[in-house]
């Protein structure tokens, strides 16, 4: 299964740290945040990756490669602008090929098993679901959540609600509305697919952090100097 890591974004939370670098190349405990999550991907087995770039992409390009000193092999989908999350998968499609396919956000820092996410995409390829969400209990700068779970299947409304991880499994026919070049959001792609019940997910109880802000950067590097959060 091919991941595609999300690393377009302007990253307007960070400035000014991305006025000079792009989010996904800023660094905690020594090393990007990109390289981090790279090295899980890996080390879960996924070594065919898919990275969207836009704003200071170059910078990207330079520090990855293509991907093999990091064990992985890297593909780039240049976007002229960042085009969201669901634009931007949408453009990267010749890319991500015809099977199920991983999607991951670059500005997260998580021990989820990525391998956990194999038979979701199983599922999906037999036709069984649209996608696989990874959510979490609320963070307190986000209470209020995103979707719920219920029986396993992911809803967009209800009282006790979760939030998205960023990380999730998708067949290429939930994108194929998005004209390509246009800009689209993932979550207007996968409402439809929820109120079908053709959307599972399942809850991550361990170590997930939304790097999105100076503060959580700091506090991320923090936690893995003290040896907080392992590596």
């Amino acid at each position: 299964m091919k991941v595609m890591i999300l690393a377009a974004g302007r990253g307007e939370r960070m400035r000014p740290l991305t006025d000079r670098v792009p989010k996904a190349l800023l660094e905690a405990g020594g090393r990007p945040l990109i390289e981090h999550l790279i090295e899980r991907l890996a080390r879960a087995g996924f070594s065919d990756l898919v990275v969207n770039i836009s704003h200071r992409g170059a910078m990207i390009e330079t520090r990855l490669g293509n991907g093999a000193p990091l064990g992985v092999r890297i593909d780039y989908s240049r976007e002229e602008t960042a085009l969201e999350t669901g634009g931007g998968i949408a453009y990267a499609l010749p890319l991500l090929g015809d099977a199920p396919f991983a999607a991951v956000n670059s500005d997260i820092y998580t021990d989820f098993d990525f391998a956990r996410l194999k038979p979701a995409a199983a599922a999906i390829a037999g036709g069984l679901l649209d996608a696989h969400l990874v959510l979490v209990d609320n963070p307190p700068h986000h209470p209020a959540g995103d979707f719920c779970l219920r029986d396993g299947r992911v809803t967009s409304d209800g009282a006790h609600r979760h939030t998205f991880t960023g990380i999730g499994v998708y067949a290429p026919s939930l994108f194929t509305s998005v004209a390509r070049g246009t800009r689209g959001q993932l979550v207007a792609l996968l409402k439809p697919a929820m109120a079908q019940g053709r959307v599972s997910g399942e809850l991550h109880r361990g170590v997930w952090l939304d790097v999105g802000t100076p503060q959580r950067l700091v506090e991320l590097g923090r936690s893995l100097a003290s040896g907080a959060l392992g590596r």
